[in-house]
């Protein structure tokens, strides 16, 4: 590759004023010196830019649209991280395994369309975590007094792809229309036979066939593999309208992830989303009051694609030396991560139950 097109998103940001280095302020459009206070403006374009598919599918894409950047591979998960200049201690953030600096090599990415910059600082998440210990039932007494440590607490962006086409959709299936029966049976009351009646609900099918079409916004596809360590579905709801043209200051401060699901295997998991989607448009489109669905056959044209970064903080704590790992939407603050429970919390519960129990019975006889 050529050097002079190489956009390097690990340049050094430095203060005008000091000349430390210059992390993104969450929340803000604005990086800023931790040491002075100088704060500076992020520019930003207008719009951020849907490519093409097929010409990506058959090979990288254009210089323009790529871009080299500085990774770390760990050994022992897997990830593959790009660390900015200001972390000292380089820890793989899924793992928390050391890094090593001189494995440092650079990669060709597709380069990110846009980001959705982190809404919540560090201590923020770090609150949000604490909160959520101090809620959480039948935990040990001394959880809060284990190694929480706030500077393990690491900012991440997750890699995602993103993929818009329109679509057009034949489908043949049934409409289902409810109707009821009177059912005569019979039942045993007082040691006596009873006959009875109630309505039971039947289905009346006929066929259905047509067609709808439509536009398929933004189907977001996880464009990471790290299967141990995936986003929980509780926390992956970000509000993409606040997306952002990718600009690298956005990443001041904080660890970006490399895409280790290639565009390829993104591409087929949006189709598979894309046949799920029309089959509820054709749903919606058969009526009644319920639907079968036998066959469809899905069209997708004028199909793009991005590649988008989006904010997530993670983290593990230790506790009777075994590792719990959480998370936290970057965005909205919502949390979740595994926990540790109590035994003799849970056992003394479980006893104090069964002895209100017992009383009740006792005092109910007396």
């Amino acid at each position: 590759m050529n050097p002079e097109t190489i956009k390097r998103s690990e340049q050094k940001k430095p203060c005008i004023n000091c000349g430390a280095e210059l992390t993104y302020k969450p929340g803000s459009s604005e990086v800023s010196c931790e040491y002075c206070g100088y704060e500076e403006t992020i520019e930003e374009t207008s719009t951020f830019e849907e490519l093409e598919l097929y010409p990506y599918l058959e090979k990288m894409g254009s210089q323009s649209h790529t871009q080299e950047i500085s990774m770390l591979h760990c050994k022992s998960c897997g990830a593959n991280q790009h660390i900015e200049e200001n972390y000292k201690s380089l820890h793989c953030v899924y793992c928390s395994q050391p890094l090593i600096i001189e494995d440092a090599h650079n990669e060709e990415w597709i380069l990110p369309g846009a980001v959705l910059p982190f809404q919540l600082d560090q201590q923020k998440s770090y609150q949000v975590f604490k909160k959520w210990v101090n809620g959480l039932w039948f935990a040990p007494n001394n959880l809060k007094k284990a190694a929480l440590d706030p500077q393990r607490t690491k900012g991440l962006y997750v890699p995602y792809w993103t993929f818009d086409a329109q679509l057009y959709a034949r489908y043949r299936g049934e409409q289902g229309t409810y109707y009821y029966e009177t059912e005569h049976y019979t039942t045993t009351e007082n040691g006596k036979s009873v006959s009875k009646t109630r309505q039971v609900r039947k289905t009346r099918w006929r066929s259905a066939s047509g067609n709808v079409n439509g536009f398929v916004d933004d189907t977001l596809i996880s464009a990471s593999k790290q299967r141990n360590n995936q986003i929980p579905e509780k926390i992956a709801h970000w509000n993409l309208k606040a997306l952002v043209p990718f600009n690298s200051k956005y990443l001041a401060g904080y660890i970006t992830e490399k895409y280790t699901l290639p565009l390829t295997d993104g591409h087929r998991k949006s189709k598979n989303e894309a046949e799920r989607i029309a089959t509820r448009w054709a749903k919606q489109d058969i009526g009644g009051d319920t639907q079968r669905v036998h066959q469809i056959d899905v069209q997708l044209s004028e199909e793009t694609f991005k590649h988008i970064l989006l904010p997530v903080f993670i983290s593990s704590y230790q506790y009777n030396g075994q590792s719990y790992k959480f998370f936290i939407n970057g965005q909205t603050g919502a949390i979740s991560g595994k926990r540790p429970y109590s035994f003799w919390k849970i056992f003394f519960a479980v006893l104090l139950g069964l002895l209100i129990i017992a009383l009740i019975v006792v005092f109910s006889k007396n």
